[in-house]
């Protein structure tokens, strides 16, 4: 089973205002209403792809009533933690001549709130797959990707880590079976401009000696890359076409290198079959959906999914 952690969930609703004026009202042309949060993204995709997968964390309120149902509605299964406070947040997208983003609160976490989410986390077991990703809410220490993976150590649970700052790097020495920053966040930890999946490739290796197993860059409209754990180096172009809303792409990415895996258990498929699986969600006002992936693999030249 493959189970994804969104420790901050969302309703995410995104207006499409043409002629947004500051200080006016403003009336949207289109609007439309997703959960949202990086390990939903990559659960519902998986769901898309037809792999099995549990979402876990926390909801509140009617807002977190409206996550699970939507994710039940779209064949995600869920296992949250229901907070007796406050509501889960809902964030806003005005897409205009530039695009403007507010994100929303979300509930505390208590103590008490965590420890039955731990008692989840302790249930997972060999062959078992978890997803760490996106951030925290400041009611949850940053060491909290790392005291996870403390705690599954040596179970045979394989975890794939997408974060930034100390929830990643905390992580490494644990050895996450892949890490997917973008290029700008890889060039953070170093202090480095990356312009090229080829300046990516030395830093890719660093994290790499540092302890990710595979380390994922994906790069936008460059593309992505990816320094396996065999040393073998992976690189594609961005699929062609018109990009319709990046939010969730990487997240596709990620669900899509998973499912790969867990299909083929081959790096290189995993790999092409998780940029097309960005792309098609690049390329679309929802996440992706598997005749799209099935579609960018042969127009791509790999047929795997047939």
């Amino acid at each position: 089973m493959i189970y994804t952690v969104t420790f901050n969930p969302s309703l995410d609703l995104t207006m499409d205002v043409p002629d947004c004026r500051e200080g006016s009202v403003n009336r949207a042309v289109s609007e439309n209403i997703l959960p949202g949060g990086k390990g939903i993204n990559v659960s519902i995709v998986l769901g898309n792809l037809g792999m099995e997968t549990t979402a876990l964390g926390f909801t509140a309120g009617f807002v977190g009533k409206e996550i699970e149902r939507r994710l039940s509605g779209s064949g995600v299964r869920t296992d949250f933690i229901e907070l007796s406070e406050g509501t889960s947040r809902i964030n806003v997208l005005v897409r205009a001549d530039r695009e403007t983003k507010v994100n929303g609160c979300g509930p505390e976490i208590t103590e008490k709130a965590l420890g039955l989410f731990f008692e989840k986390i302790d249930r997972l077991s060999d062959g078992d797959t978890l997803v760490l990703a996106g951030s925290i809410p400041s009611s949850i220490s940053d060491s909290i990707y790392e005291d996870i993976m403390k705690r599954l150590s040596g179970r045979g649970v394989m975890i794939a880590v997408d974060a930034t700052g100390d929830l990643l790097m905390n992580v490494l020495p644990l050895h996450p079976f892949v890490i997917k920053p973008n290029h700008h966040e890889l060039g953070e930890i170093f202090g480095v401009s990356i312009k090229s999946w080829e300046e990516a490739v030395p830093y890719a290796r660093k994290v790499q000696e540092m302890g990710a197993r595979n380390v994922i860059v994906s790069m936008g409209s460059l593309g992505a890359m990816m320094v396996a754990e065999d040393g073998k180096i992976y690189h594609d172009t961005a699929v062609k076409g018109k990009v319709v809303n990046t939010v969730g792409a990487g997240d596709s990415f990620l669900a899509g290198f998973l499912f790969g895996c867990k299909t083929f258990g081959d790096y290189e498929k995993a790999f092409y079959i998780g940029n097309c699986t960005g792309g098609a969600s690049a390329q679309s006002e929802s996440l992706a959906k598997k005749e799209d992936v099935i579609r960018f693999l042969r127009i791509s030249g790999r047929d795997y999914l047939g």
